[in-house]
């Protein structure tokens, strides 16, 4: 069985009277891929948020290859380790990159500030390789990237610190459907060649389908239903993964019935 890499463990967080997140609960193995659905407000990014270190949880615990994320890390050491366990590429490509900074540069500044003394000039080659740029994009600025080619050097920023797991919030959302599905390829060959385990925060059962193989479904903070991906999505056991199902746009969707079941939950 492939190792746990990431454990998540009755994980709380309140917002005055809001119950943002829930005693939420699951696991990723090593070289797994999990997505984590619902509407806006389910919860679902707070979640992630708590994962990597941006949020604090009020209750529960986070564990990256056994070993504790909650709590604030001490010392400048121990906050680079924690940042290394857990990378986040965000869902805006344009706003998570400094525009005035060529890609080479924010490569170099990654590994500059995690290894330093290392030949950060190979490695640079190498992740931009890896994400289908090349040395011919080293010397581009954001603005004068595609929004595609934007979120491929975001991915390899993040791949730089050889990261245990990659958070991705609506990572592919902002990009149009048929450079989704090349970014999309793209993450599924890096995860084969790397091991890196992938959490999905997403919206989109469509790229739930494609990219993960167990699916976790919240809503008001809480988990409503979790399990493979195909098992679930093909034969959902609650009444709210149905409602998700059934809100995708398709011949003969009648949004007055969708709303109306949406009320009755």
């Amino acid at each position: 069985m492939p190792e746990t890499v990431l454990e998540v463990t009755g994980l709380r967080r309140t917002f005055g009277s809001v119950r943002a997140v829930d005693d939420v609960s699951f696991t990723l193995a090593a070289g797994g891929s999990l997505g984590i659905v619902g509407e806006s407000g389910s919860g679902k990014t707070t979640t992630a948020r708590i994962i990597v270190g941006l949020e604090q949880a009020d209750e529960g615990a986070v564990l990256v290859r056994g070993r504790a994320r909650t709590g604030r890390a001490r010392g400048r050491t121990g906050r680079l380790e924690r940042a290394r366990e857990v990378q986040m590429v965000f869902q805006d490509p344009y706003l998570s990159l400094d525009p005035r900074t060529s890609v080479e540069a924010v490569l170099r500044e990654t590994l500059r500030l995690h290894f330093p003394g290392a030949d950060h000039a190979a490695r640079i080659r190498e992740l931009l390789d890896q994400v289908g740029l090349g040395t011919r994009a080293a010397d581009a600025l954001p603005r004068q990237l595609s929004g595609g080619q934007r979120q491929r050097v975001a991915i390899a920023r993040a791949l730089a610190v050889q990261p245990a797991v990659l958070v991705l919030d609506e990572a592919v959302a902002a990009l149009d459907v048929s450079v989704q599905a090349q970014v999309l390829n793209l993450l599924a060959d890096i995860r084969e060649e790397t091991g890196v385990g992938y959490l999905f925060i997403t919206h989109d059962l469509g790229v739930v389908r494609c990219v993960t193989d167990e699916v976790v479904v919240m809503r008001h903070g809480a988990i409503v239903e979790s399990g493979p991906t195909a098992e679930v999505l093909d034969s959902p056991q609650h009444a709210y993964t149905r409602l998700l199902l059934e809100s995708v746009p398709r011949p003969g969707w009648d949004p007055d019935r969708i709303a109306a079941a949406r009320r009755a939950l």
